[in-house]
């Protein structure tokens, strides 16, 4: 028997990251898988994990062209080598790509936490049934994150104005992909959470994994659902099997 294995008293499942998109959240997955494994097991325990990062210059540049089968087919690449390296589960850092969830979860036999989830089951546990959503383009004017929500755990997702999508879509990719923090950026989230509120909000979804960078619970007026800090706490309930 392998004499690290014999010593500890949990054996953790191998967590696939696939990330790079940007690699400034997919940083902060990291260290809050880690947090999160050493806060339940102890000090010195950490988690067993395997990334594949992109470089999203290309699959930016994909989503901008709209040539998501492109975007999907890397993906699907990615998610097949850390199946084959090893991975026990597959977890996509980042909300926008989810777009192709379903391509990514069927390339590979083991099971893909999809980020909506853990959001869900928090709305759940906190009585939220009107959140805002703050995200890139893609995810706030698209249907893959809002409908699974609605459809999956009953609630009502409400978006911003055209105005403030455009806002928070270029604060996202020219400042927060780039690892740029602006207090006049955080000044403008909290004005769209506040307009958010005003229309019946009772929880906003941090539905960008760079904005949890920008925004914390301190910053606003509505309770947060922090995509990137569930899905993280997710994928380290399933490295412990409590999925």
């Amino acid at each position: 028997m392998n004499t690290l294995t014999h010593q500890q008293d949990q054996v953790l499942r191998i967590i696939g990251l696939i990330g790079g998109m940007s690699w400034e959240s997919s940083a902060a997955y990291y260290k809050l898988i880690n947090q999160e494994v050493r806060k339940r097991l102890g000090p010195l325990r950490s988690a067993r994990v395997l990334m594949h990062s992109m470089d999203f210059g290309p699959v930016q540049q994909a989503q901008q062209d709209g040539r998501w089968d492109d975007a999907a087919a890397a993906l699907e690449d990615a998610a097949r080598s850390l199946h084959r390296g090893g991975a026990d589960c597959i977890v996509l850092c980042t909300n926008t790509m989810h777009k192709v969830a379903d391509r990514i979860a069927a390339a590979v036999p083991i099971p893909f936490l999809h980020i909506a989830d853990p959001v869900g089951e928090a709305a759940r546990q906190s009585n939220a049934s009107v959140l805002g959503l703050l995200g890139t383009r893609y995810t706030m004017e698209q249907a893959f994150l809002r409908e699974r929500l609605e459809r999956q755990y009953g609630v009502k997702v409400l978006v911003p104005d055209e105005t403030e999508r455009a806002e928070v879509h270029q604060i996202i990719y020219e400042e927060l992909c780039a690892g740029v923090i602006r207090d006049s950026s955080r000044k403008t989230c909290q004005s769209i959470i506040h307009s958010l509120a005003r229309r019946g909000a009772d929880a906003v979804i941090l539905g960008c994994t760079e904005i949890t960078l920008l925004i914390g619970q301190d910053d606003s007026q509505l309770p947060l659902l922090d995509t990137t800090a569930l899905h993280a706490r997710a994928a380290v309930n399933f490295a412990l099997g409590e999925f």
